[in-house]
């Protein structure tokens, strides 16, 4: 590692800015900067105790700041890192084309690929369960639904998790209720059925996480959640399906593409 003179400054004594809040500054810039990369361990505890002349205590509470941030995760007894980057890339204008299910890739699996990911879908569940009301009111008054939960996962990793909520008219006694529902994924088995799609309607926040989905997607401290809602469209303008998908914030980028008209 490059001596730490040459990465981190020292501190403002004139500032009236505390001095674990300086050191945090000055890790936080030299990671923006590239100077500490993804999974690069940090300075120790000790190392900066001993450039800064400041207490143990004063170096855990800048890395607490960091840790809660999401910019770096510890692992016991070796130290503190750099959190890697998102590593998948979801292109909305993209990820739902017909070629992908014609070649029998859901979108997750094409996501994977692009990141050069090992995707895995587990904690999968299919069952027929009574509508809440908001998902029976986004599928125009439904009563019962059938409800596919699964979780995703990326080199082992847990990424998202998401149910698919369809009026039990179209799913019940089709592929689409058995946990495997074929190359494709369900999108392939609709248009299979007649409902040929035509649009996607999506709305998104951030959030902080509860904690059954920190435990779920194993999120480290300060990490929040991107909470997706999406309605699929048929050509008659039926909804077809509503998921509903709780994604890890630091694994993935947004990217739309929007018409200038």
């Amino acid at each position: 590692m490059t001596s730490l003179p040459s990465i981190l400054g020292g501190l403002d004594p004139t500032s009236d800015r505390a001095v674990f809040r300086q050191i945090a500054d000055q890790l936080r810039e030299a990671i923006d900067r590239g100077r500490f990369k993804e999974g690069e361990k940090l300075p120790s505890e000790a190392e900066l105790v001993e450039h800064y002349g400041v207490s143990r205590m004063t170096v855990r509470n800048s890395f607490s700041i960091l840790q809660g941030e999401g910019l770096v995760h510890a692992e016991h007894g070796k130290g503190v890192f750099v959190r890697p980057r998102p590593p998948v890339r979801r292109l909305a204008s993209d990820r739902f084309a017909r070629r992908h299910r014609e070649q029998g890739k859901s979108a997750f699996i094409v996501e994977a690929d692009a990141a050069g990911s090992h995707p895995k879908v587990d904690s999968l569940e299919v069952k027929e369960e009574k509508a809440s009301q908001d998902i029976s009111t986004r599928l125009g008054s439904v009563r019962r639904v059938l409800a596919r939960r699964r979780r995703y996962l990326l080199d082992g990793r847990p990424v998202e998790f998401a149910t698919s909520y369809l009026p039990l008219d179209i799913a019940r006694g089709t592929q689409i209720a058995e946990p495997n529902p074929g190359p494709g994924g369900i999108y392939a088995r609709l248009e299979e059925l007649g409902h040929q799609l035509d649009h996607f309607e999506e709305e998104i926040r951030a959030r902080m996480p509860s904690p059954s989905e920190v435990k779920t997607l194993q999120l480290a401290s300060g990490v929040p959640v991107i909470h997706l809602i999406r309605t699929a469209f048929d050509t008659a303008g039926r909804p077809v399906e509503v998921c509903d998908t709780v994604m890890a914030a630091d694994a993935y980028v947004l990217s739309y593409q929007l018409p200038a008209t």
